[in-house]
């Protein structure tokens, strides 16, 4: 499900403050990084990656690809960071950024 205007404007106010959890190199999405993606998403819901690409086109593409494997939404993305959002049906209070600061 696509997300609103409203819930994007949360969810980037909320992510301003966040540090990347998932740093992406040259070598691309290995099962490691998605292995990681996952965890992170189920833990925290909103997260924040890097890519650390210089050609834009090469970042575009490498975000595309990582909410695919996720299947998660892109809410913003700024130079070489991305912040993406899936839902949780059972968050952990304790570590889901959406809760932690709702």
């Amino acid at each position: 499900m696509p997300l609103n205007n409203e819930q994007k404007k949360q969810y980037k106010s909320i992510g301003h403050d966040l540090k990347p959890v998932l740093i992406v190199a040259g070598n691309g999405l290995t099962e490691g990084v998605i292995a990681e993606l996952e965890r992170a998403l189920v833990d925290h819901e909103l997260i924040k990656v890097e890519i650390r690409s210089e050609d834009r086109e090469e970042r575009a593409a490498a975000i595309a690809a990582l909410c695919k494997a996720g299947r998660a939404e892109l809410v913003q993305t700024i130079g070489k960071k991305a912040l993406i959002y899936r839902r949780n049906p059972q968050p952990n209070k304790q570590l889901s950024n959406i809760h932690r600061y709702k």
